[in-house]
């Protein structure tokens, strides 16, 4: 759950550190006091987008942080785990410039949007005061049943499948329909693959070709250097190798005077061994190395061909191998885009498949659709629509879609004995808060986010209705942690804690200041929000009675 909540230069508020309980809380206040701008402050560092006017005026930048708690194995901990932050904590912050651009933090360190969005699924649900609008939308009814049978996954695996089967499909009628043009490519392919092919080419070949090219259009060059080399070496009158013996001889003598000189005679001894070794090494060179025009011709020629088709085809020799590979994968992808056999089946497979999960899709749906209508009825009943009635009708696609095999329509009757209708066409303003309001409440306690808002999600609605949405919000609280922008008393009274949110004049303008209310503090706030500017005492004895003091 929320534990603190952090806000610093961000709209109207200058510095806030707000500390939250469990159960459901209440945050009350005059109209534009600020109450809806904690929520959209909540909403930005759960990965909201941002622009410059989240900065309070003259200020550079906006700072927002939320604590949270997190238990050992929960969700929350798995994914904090397995994007590499630690699962101990979980500290959100996000920081916003005067020019718009923000960065955003998990742990104290920085983390994408996406990353902030991801980790919002596992923290709170939030619902705006226009929220129940979005449920006149078919995919926003479709996803409130999807999420309530718990299948999302399954609805863009089925979203995938569908997508699958129609590129299966259209590669079917691309290939009836371009089979002169398929079959000019694969003679095309074919030609090409045989001229490369026939090259015989290999890289470690190459490099050997290569080699040898080079060693025989330099032979005199280095017959000439290996005969000088000898000559220098050993053949030559003042050749290296008698001047070291020489000189070792010499110091074999003068050891007789002096021992020490044994490590210097060693070290002459072994360059007498290694001047050796090298002009027996040259003298083999040099017995191999001949000239042969014949074999420099054949591997120029050689050379010549391999570079003549690599730049016929743009490409360096070495990459020769895997255009090949690339033009004989496509051969045998143009072989099956020929066969028409076989793009038959693999669009009848992908139609299968896609068969099998959407009817798995469609019966879960049901399944949570006869759940929803039910509950939902009885709870708008108590909502001033006696006799009302909600439920969920599904049609069937003949070719099915993306998100399945049926569509699928809120419909409610208002009264009783009226048939049900699209939700969008028969229910007023009114009645459609009340259902849109009976529909979160409840998909809310479907789902295992441990924190929900709501924000003035309760406009439109009044007296005993009010008193009931209070008792709903509060049965949410036994095991959530629910806060609430209200401006009624009836919900506001219902609250297991509450907060009064006002404007004050400062030095540089106005800011938000919130105001934890104890006993004496909410019979005032109820009571003010009962009466208006003047409170008199019987408005604070009907709060008393409200909040059951």
């Amino acid at each position: 759950m929320l534990r603190r909540l952090y806000i610093r230069d961000y709209v109207i508020v200058d510095e806030l550190e707000l500390e939250f309980a469990a159960g459901f809380g209440a945050l009350t206040g005059e109209t534009g006091a600020g109450k809806s701008i904690l929520v959209d402050a909540l909403s930005l560092v759960l990965g909201e987008r941002a622009d410059a006017s989240s900065v309070r005026a003259g200020r550079d930048k906006a700072e927002i942080s939320a604590e949270l708690a997190v238990t050992e194995g929960s969700p929350l901990a798995v994914w904090l785990g397995a994007n590499d932050f630690d699962a101990d904590a979980c500290l959100l912050r996000r920081v916003i410039d005067s020019a718009g651009r923000s960065r955003g933090y998990i742990n104290g360190v920085p983390a994408t949007l996406t990353q902030m969005r991801e980790i919002a699924d596992f923290i709170a649900d939030i619902h705006g005061q226009h929220a129940h609008h979005s449920l006149l939308r078919a995919e926003a009814q479709r996803q409130l049943l999807d999420g309530l049978a718990g299948q999302r996954q399954l609805a863009a695996e089925v979203a995938a499948l569908h997508a699958a089967w129609r590129k299966a499909r259209e590669a079917r009628l691309a290939a009836e329909k371009n089979a002169e043009t398929l079959q000019r490519e694969r003679d095309m392919l074919a030609w090409q693959v045989k001229e490369v092919a026939a090259l015989g080419f290999e890289p470690e070949g190459w490099s050997e070709t290569s080699q040898e090219h080079k060693r025989l259009a330099h032979a005199a060059s280095l017959q000439e250097g290996v005969a000088e080399a000898l000559e220098g070496l050993s053949e030559g009158e003042t050749a290296a190798m008698w001047q070291v013996e020489r000189i070792g001889a010499r110091l074999r003598q003068l050891m007789d005077y002096d021992p020490t000189l044994k490590d210097t005679l060693e070290i002459i001894e072994s360059a007498q061994i290694q001047l050796h070794e090298a002009a027996h090494a040259l003298r083999h060179y040099r017995d191999r190395v001949e000239i042969d025009p014949a074999r420099l011709a054949e591997a120029e020629r050689r050379i010549q061909v391999v570079h003549d088709t690599a730049r016929k085809y743009r490409v360096q020799p070495e990459e020769l191998p895997r255009l090949l590979a690339g033009w004989g994968a496509r051969l045998i992808e143009l072989e099956t885009l020929q066969d028409p056999a076989v793009l038959a089946e693999r669009e009848a497979q992908a139609l299968r498949d896609y068969t099998a999960r959407a009817e798995a899709l469609g019966k879960g749906r049901r399944k949570s659709a006869a759940t929803l209508g039910k509950v939902v009825t009885d709870a708008i009943q108590q909502l001033a629509m006696p006799g009302g009635r909600f439920e969920v009708a599904f049609e069937k696609l003949p070719e099915g879609a993306s998100y399945g095999l049926e569509s699928a329509e809120f419909r409610v009757s208002a009264h009783a004995g009226q048939p049900a209708g699209p939700l969008s066409k028969v229910a007023s303003g009114g009645e459609l808060s009340r259902i849109g309001l009976a529909i979160q409440v409840i998909a809310s306690s479907a789902g295992n986010v441990p924190t929900l808002v709501f924000d003035e999600v309760d406009v439109g609605i009044g007296g005993g209705v009010a008193e009931i949405v209070g008792q709903l919000l509060k049965q949410l609280g036994r095991d959530r942690q629910v806060l609430c922008v209200t401006h009624l008393p009836q919900v506001a009274a219902q609250a297991d804690w509450q907060w009064s949110i006002a404007k004050e004049g400062t030095g540089d303008g106005v800011a938000s200041r919130v105001t934890p209310l104890d006993r004496e503090g909410r019979i005032e706030e109820i009571a003010r929000m009962l009466g208006g500017v003047k409170i008199t005492p019987t408005t604070r004895k009907h709060a008393t009675e409200m909040l059951g003091y």
